[in-house]
């Protein structure tokens, strides 16, 4: 029999004449593995973890214009390609302006978005309904819906009023060649019909598309569509006879508004004319926060009713460590004239905070832990000792040397501690596992160097436990312990 052999089985042999102690400072390795492993896994787990959760409260960083720059979807695509793919969650452009609602005489601020990106940056909101998914639908706040009793499925009629300046307009019917004009007038039950023609380099209406939104549908809704009443604008100079336009049938009110309209068309660089459209509720929004005073729709009505396509604001929603965040937000201020990012700092400085206090907590924990474990184990051992001291003391006698002696004890705890951290190393997976499962609602992946991590600390630990008891049997006497023998 060889000597390693030998030695194995002498440990072996050993553990097993005391398995109930023995058992005790397995377990305890074990525990204490099962709880480091654990720990670990959920810290190494954590920051995805707590990202997503922290996610919900809302966006953590923001894209600005810069100081004489505009923001648009072109340059906010750009600056989104700083940002890695799998790290934004979301980025929710806004274009506020004030809405009016004319037969309440009352005025809200409206808020133009991409509704498919508030859900992803702003997943807090609360909708009675549903997001708006068709032109001309609108999500109102709760507050809003409440002063003016709109539900589900009513109609809001809201009308835009542009700031004109001097150079936004010419004379009234004066079009000059290669210009696009907009006019607007009044048609059936008040509502307004608007405009916008192409005049081409003869000084005659090129083309001329009609928006009769306010108008019935059944009647002065079918006037855009009507390409014989629009064929005859077509050719013809500014300002147009009444009696030169034949009317669309079931719906002469309209068709007048459309001719007071063009003959009324200013040369614009964007609409000077107050613009009407009416919206259909899809949904209610609360949010417990100013959100309720709002009313939001899509980026392509708020296009349409404003003229323009700029942005006030991107709110992103970034999956990432603070750090990260400050580098990523540096890079797209620098990298271009037109737009800036800026941090949301009290969410960006919770989540770091937050993972700040875990980590320290994670550390005490461990620390703790570990100590106990040791404690636990060492307190075995020299139980074991004091049992084995008329064995050990008559190994001396017959010439074993303390070389021997303290190799058998460290194997025992080396041993000890394999099996324990194999055991800790899989125990504190499914620990981890129903850890993140009942508090963050999410499974965690297995990292793979878990078992062998927990196997080495535990060893480690074992092996440290037992300096102490295996100096306490190599001073053991021979002579004053086989006395009397």
């Amino acid at each position: 029999m060889t000597k390693r052999r030998m030695f194995l089985r002498m440990i072996t042999a050993s553990l097993l004449r005391r398995r109930s102690r023995m058992l005790i400072a397995l377990l305890s390795i074990g525990i204490g593995a099962t709880i480091l492993a654990g720990l670990v896994t959920i810290y190494v787990d954590v920051p995805r973890q707590m990202g997503a959760q922290f996610r919900s409260y809302g966006a953590n960083m923001l894209i600005l214009p810069k100081e004489g720059g505009e923001l648009n979807s072109a340059n906010l695509q750009n600056a989104l390609l700083v940002i890695p793919g799998d790290a934004l969650v979301g980025a929710a452009p806004y274009r506020y302006v004030r809405l009016d609602m004319t037969s309440r005489q009352q005025s809200f601020t409206a808020a133009g978005t991409d509704f498919s990106q508030i859900v992803k940056t702003s997943p807090y909101f609360s909708v009675e309904g549903r997001y708006p998914e068709n032109t001309r639908e609108i999500l109102v706040g709760k507050e809003i819906a409440d002063t003016i009793g709109v539900k589900l499925g009513s109609t809001m009629e809201l009308t835009y009023q542009p700031a004109a300046s001097p150079e936004d307009a010419s004379s009234d019917g004066e079009g000059v060649s290669g210009d696009t004009l907009s006019g607007s007038a009044e048609g059936f039950g008040g509502g307004m019909v608007y405009v916008t023609i192409e005049v081409d380099d003869g000084g005659t209406i090129a083309s001329l598309s009609v928006d009769a939104s306010t108008q019935t549908p059944e009647f002065g809704g079918t006037v855009p569509k009507d390409e014989a009443f629009l064929s005859q604008f077509i050719g013809k100079s500014l300002p147009v006879a009444e009696e030169d336009i034949d009317a669309v049938s079931g719906a002469t009110i309209t068709s007048e508004a459309v001719v007071k309209a063009v003959n009324g068309a200013h040369k614009t660089s964007a609409p000077t004319q107050p613009r009407t459209v009416i919206f259909s509720v899809a949904g209610i929004l609360t949010t417990g926060g100013e959100e309720e005073d709002y009313v939001f729709l899509s980026l392509e009505d708020m296009e349409a009713m404003t003229g323009t396509n700029k942005l006030d604001v991107a709110e992103l929603s970034v999956s990432a460590s603070a750090d990260q965040l400050e580098a990523w937000a540096n890079v797209i201020s620098e990298g271009g004239e037109s737009v800036q990012a800026r941090l949301v700092k009290r969410v960006a400085r919770s989540e770091a905070a937050v993972l700040e206090k875990l980590t320290a907590l994670v550390f005490l924990v461990t620390l703790v832990v570990l100590l106990l474990t040791m404690i636990c184990v060492s307190t075995t051992m020299m139980a074991v000792v004091s049992e084995r001291r008329r064995e050990i003391g008559l190994r001396k006698a017959l010439g074993a040397s303390d070389g021997s002696i303290r190799a058998e004890f460290l194997g025992e705890g080396l041993f000890l501690g394999l099996l324990g951290g194999v055991m800790g190393g899989i125990l504190g997976f499914v620990f981890a596992q129903v850890v993140s499962v009942n508090v963050f609602g999410s499974s965690i992946t297995f990292q793979p160097l878990l078992l062998p991590a927990a196997v080495v600390v535990s060893m480690a630990i074992a092996a440290l436990s037992c300096l102490l008891p295996i100096r306490r049997a190599v001073a053991i006497d021979p002579a004053l312990v086989l006395k009397g023998e």
